[in-house]
């Protein structure tokens, strides 16, 4: 039988559907780090964000608790950025990766394991007594070996201390490695391809920061879905996973710098249209982009002055009355979130004046 060709519009309300951006569920919040694959965290504020795009009902401090109480852990992961997981998934993320990690350290950094190990023997005597500033394992050396397990503990990295400095070793924080590296890449591949898929093989090693070599193998042994894209490339995905139908309405949504939904694939057009005017985004998106239609469709940032609090929305294009509509609707909300404390809230658009009919 001939695989299934999904257009471009299908991935793309796919995407949006496994990513819980189609409409807030309820949720708790570790399940749902756990649909989606996790949050990249560069920032403090976008776990919050990104979760408040997701989640009905969610409030800053769920987030800040679920960190506190371990439900929730912050970490250096996949692509060698912070990210935030479920305590589930965190072994397996981190030991799927270690070895491409530890390669890539040894490589870029020109040291060699036995060095590594010595500078690993010290950091666990730094940290013997509970956990320690960044800046003082930096004594140490700038770059770890991932093969330590460190986490980031609040109260650094959330809302309220935002700089993640404060380190602790995994299997102190998390609990013991419970992870065979075999089971673990599985595990990676799976979670993504649930929360991102169907997907390249490309898209998975650009996710995670593997080569094909790592992926490629476990791929080839596991039981999947497969279909093509619009080109004839293959995509693969897990069984019963969500294909919305491609009309689906996809709500307005304010998106966090360095989103993985905009970063998790080597090839970004199933949220990046091509056919539209484009924004000058740098290709690691670290500026926060606004979702219109499910694909990029402006640009978005917040100013505080003394009391008043403003959201500068720049569209590509100008929007039908009832997008726009939503668009408002969707800032203030995500305002009023970010800033509660304002006496103002204002909400500028770049082509305000002029909505489509």
């Amino acid at each position: 039988m001939a695989e299934r060709t999904l257009t471009q519009r299908e991935l793309n309300r796919a995407l949006l559907a496994r990513q819980l951006l189609l409409e807030r569920v309820r949720m708790p919040i570790p399940r749902a780090l756990e649909r989606i694959a996790g949050i990249q965290d560069q920032s403090a504020p976008n776990a919050y964000i990104r979760l408040w795009s997701c989640l009905d009902g969610f409030q800053r401090d769920d987030l800040t608790r679920a960190l506190e109480r371990r439900s929730v852990i912050q970490a250096t992961l996949m692509r060698g950025t912070i990210h935030v997981v479920s305590r589930r998934d965190y072994w397996p993320f981190a030991v799927a990766i270690r070895a491409a990690q530890r390669e890539w350290l040894v490589r870029a950094w020109k040291v060699t394991e036995p060095e590594l190990e010595r500078q690993a023997d010290q950091l666990r005597l730094l940290l013997a007594e509970g956990p320690r500033r960044a800046e003082e394992l930096k004594a140490v050396g700038r770059r770890w070996d991932p093969a330590l397990g460190l986490v980031r503990v609040p109260p650094s990295g959330t809302w309220e201390r935002r700089r993640a400095n404060l380190i602790d070793l995994a299997d102190r924080w998390v609990g013991p490695e419970n992870a065979p590296a075999d089971e673990a890449v599985v595990h990676l591949i799976r979670r993504y391809l649930a929360g991102f898929g169907p997907a390249a093989r490309d898209d998975i090693a650009s996710w995670a920061g593997l080569k094909r070599a790592h992926v490629d193998p476990v791929l080839d042994r596991l039981e999947l879905r497969r279909f093509r894209d619009e080109a004839g490339g293959e995509l693969l995905d897990v069984p019963r996973a969500p294909l919305p139908d491609p009309e689906t309405p996809a709500p307005p949504r304010f998106m966090p710098e360095y989103d993985n939904a905009l970063l998790g694939y080597a090839d970004r057009s199933r949220v990046v249209d091509r056919t539209r005017p484009q924004l000058e985004v740098p290709g690691n998106f670290s500026i926060s982009v606004l979702l219109i239609d499910g694909f990029v469709g402006g640009s978005w940032k917040l100013h505080r002055l003394k009391k008043t609090a403003t959201l500068a929305i720049e569209l590509l294009e100008p929007l039908s009355q009832d997008t726009h509509a939503a668009l408002l609707d969707e800032a203030h909300g995500v305002l009023q979130f970010l800033s509660p404390d304002a006496r103002e809230h204002r909400v500028l658009v770049s082509d305000e004046a002029s909505p489509g009919a």
